[in-house]
């Protein structure tokens, strides 16, 4: 399996200055929207930040929905409620869901409107802080709903910088998180599942691995899938084997009649990102919450 402790670096020092400054900025706001991955909604979030943000009203919502297993998407959604948080699916490249964010924030902050409105500040804009681990699609969703362009996208936590606000219209203002918020990397599966869709680059992880713990996923939660896509009837019971198998199902042989692994795991992992197997969640209600 990966030893994500000697392949990911964790930065426990940074977070204590994040959690500092978000703590300092809640006043500030009227709630918090948390973007996650929809496919690993555990693993894609701080586990902190409950504790972060104490009593103020949380939302979520659960990016990259269109590459989700819509069941397992909608059990989540129902948890969230079940935990008195309201939860939402979106995606952050077409759009989807986005328009739903504005109403669910009223929704939301129902009491705090009604406040306003007592003491005659109607016209008064929410305002939200926005939070979400690196890669995980925050400020794609800031640019969605702020008309493009205004937050600076980069595979590399950090690039935001200071306090940066975003007027949405008269009713709503954003603030981007002030610091970088790292998901448990100290947890060698939160480690994997971010390798899988690639939040983690592969220049840092053993890609062979990766892949062959990906298939033990995928073997257990979405067989038919995977036969499918890959013209399997069956698959060996080992992880390498079932590698191997698949490299030759795709002609991907080396000399001496044996699977060039590595091909196969890049494969396999690039299929998997860009759902060309399926729609796909690898965190469940039952075994996560």
């Amino acid at each position: 399996m990966i030893d994500n402790s000697q392949t990911i670096q964790w930065f426990p020092g940074h977070m204590a200055k994040t959690r500092r400054k978000i703590s300092e900025q809640l006043k500030l706001i009227d709630a918090v929207a948390e973007i996650v991955d929809a496919r690993i909604p555990v693993s894609s979030r701080n586990p902190e930040l409950n504790e972060i943000i104490g009593d103020k009203p949380h939302i979520i919502l659960l990016n990259k929905c269109d590459m989700a297993d819509d069941a397992a998407t909608k059990k989540w959604i129902e948890f969230y409620k079940s935990q008195g948080i309201f939860a939402i699916p979106i995606d952050c490249k077409n759009g989807k869901g986005i328009n739903a964010f504005k109403d669910t924030v009223k929704t939301v902050l129902t009491d705090k409107l009604q406040s306003y409105r007592e003491k005659g500040m109607v016209g008064k804009p929410l305002r939200v802080m926005v939070v979400g681990i690196p890669n995980v699609g925050k400020s794609s969703f800031i640019n969605r709903i702020a008309g493009g362009g205004r937050a600076k996208v980069e595979n590399r936590p950090g690039v935001t910088r200071g306090n940066q606000w975003f007027t949405i219209d008269k009713e709503l203002e954003l603030l981007d998180t002030p610091g970088v918020l790292w998901p448990k990397f100290e947890d060698k599966t939160v480690g994997e599942h971010l390798g899988f869709t690639g939040a983690v680059t592969d220049r840092i992880m053993d890609t062979e691995l990766l892949a062959m713990r990906l298939l033990e996923l995928l073997i257990l939660l979405y067989p038919e899938l995977l036969k499918e896509r890959y013209k399997m009837s069956e698959f060996p019971e080992d992880s390498y084997d079932a590698l191997c198998l698949l490299g030759k199902k795709r002609g991907m042989m080396i000399r001496g009649g044996e699977t060039d692994t590595e091909r196969a795991a890049a494969m396999l992992l690039e299929e998997y990102r860009n759902c060309k197997i399926g729609k796909i969640t690898l965190e469940r209600v039952e075994e996560n919450a």
